[in-house]
């Protein structure tokens, strides 16, 4: 199954102040991984800095695929996941770094050898993962939750995979948000590896 294209307006201000509407059309960026085939990034927006600058400004999509969102910013996207397959899950950890950098971040990649998913992760942010289409099993240290349409993870800068074993694509949103370790959870962190 093909899942549709995202089509997304974003709209503006006329120097009169008037709202109108900015951009009407496709998303400009949409990357398939070159690591991880099928799998693929919609890139809807990104703010930089809270509060968001509500202006005409350019089209923040446009330059290279980054994981996380700016600092102190945020990032929405669609992101659709192909079913895991034997190889991934035997061979998938090796391709983690490939995957990571196209990303634009090798650093979240938590994956060892004891890992209980290839894509293990990590990035320093509040994310809402909202499951559109298909299912998907959240995959945590300790414990796995499945995932359906209408399903909201809110994933606190935890380490975590997303595991396909439904045999079709599955797409969802994620809202990213940039965010601060607590001290507790740093010192847990650094001392975890």
């Amino acid at each position: 199954m093909t899942l549709p294209p995202m089509h997304r307006v974003v709209t503006g201000h006329a120097p009169d102040g008037r709202a109108i509407v900015a951009s009407d059309g496709p998303l400009p960026t949409v990357v398939e991984l070159q690591a991880l085939p099928g799998t693929v990034f919609h890139e809807v927006w990104s703010t930089r800095g809270s509060p968001a600058p509500v202006d005409n400004g350019a089209d923040p999509t446009t330059g290279p695929l980054t994981l996380p969102p700016p600092q102190g910013g945020t990032r929405i996207r669609f992101v659709d996941i192909p079913p895991d397959t034997e190889d991934f899950l035997r061979h998938g950890a090796a391709r983690m770094h490939d995957a990571f950098a196209q990303i634009g971040d090798v650093a979240a990649s938590t994956v060892k050898v004891d890992s209980p998913h290839p894509l293990m992760h990590r990035t320093q942010s509040v994310d809402y993962g909202i499951v559109i289409d298909g299912e998907m099993t959240l995959v945590l240290d300790d414990g796995e939750v499945l995932l359906r349409p209408g399903s909201v993870v809110v994933q606190r800068g935890t380490n975590h995979a997303w595991a396909n074993r439904s045999g079709r694509v599955c797409r969802m949103l994620f809202v990213l948000v940039d965010g601060a370790y607590a001290p507790d959870i740093a010192a847990a962190l650094a001392q975890r590896g």
